[in-house]
């Protein structure tokens, strides 16, 4: 009979699957500098998400600071060859928690509360900037307008594209204007709307006089 793993083995199983997302706790690996603004993305109040701990996706209630993933969904931080984390003195919080064969302190902080934008910026322009973009984007906005495309076509389209348009272009202003790394842009204002729009069966695309278009996948 097998028996019941007590340590951990460097599978790696956790750190491919998904990245930590942060919580109050972390704040001084960004303080410090162990964890920098472009390693990191938010997902924003109202944003479909899967949730690995549920396996189901779920409409996330609050926003959420994670760090990056690579295209596999690996967390940056994960080195394949050598089966470890390239920050491991420094890992967030969850990290240190996390024992796949006894998840009851992991799951004890992750219900804590969770580092958001207005803890790390420091910036009062930039965070009114970030709560324009809240105001004019957000996804139950979104949601919404999807929603109505039946029955007010043009109207509720109109509303996406216009919302498309604001989400683009307040990105590339903060880049090109004002020289911030566009890096840093996921962390400051989520997941571009472009990509998140396919959720809904939709596409965009953003011809070279910046026009968007919007099509059915």
């Amino acid at each position: 009979m097998q028996q019941p793993r007590t340590h951990c083995i460097r599978c790696g199983k956790c750190c491919k699957s998904s990245s930590p997302s942060l919580q109050k706790e972390d704040y001084d690996l960004i303080e410090k500098g162990f964890i920098r603004i472009d390693q990191l993305f938010t997902i924003r109040k109202g944003e479909l998400v899967r949730d690995n701990i549920e396996g189901r996706i779920r409409r996330l209630g609050y926003e959420m600071v994670k760090i990056k993933e690579k295209e596999n969904g690996a967390c940056i931080f994960y080195d394949a060859q050598e089966s470890a984390c390239t920050i491991y003195r420094d890992r967030p919080i969850q990290c240190r928690a996390l024992k796949c064969w006894d998840t009851r302190e992991y799951m004890r902080i992750y219900k804590k509360e969770k580092l958001t934008r207005k803890d790390i910026i420091k910036d009062k322009d930039l965070l009114l900037l970030i709560e324009e973009h809240e105001r004019r984007c957000s996804h139950l906005q979104l949601e919404t307008l999807v929603s109505n495309i039946p029955n007010r076509g043009e109207e509720a389209v109109n509303g996406i594209l216009d919302m498309l348009r604001f989400d683009f272009h307040i990105r590339s202003f903060l880049s090109k204007r004002l020289g911030i790394p566009k890096e840093y842009m996921p962390f400051y204002f989520g997941r571009p709307l472009m990509d998140i729009i396919t959720v809904y069966g939709l596409r965009v695309i953003k011809e070279d006089n910046n026009t968007f278009l919007l099509t059915s996948t």
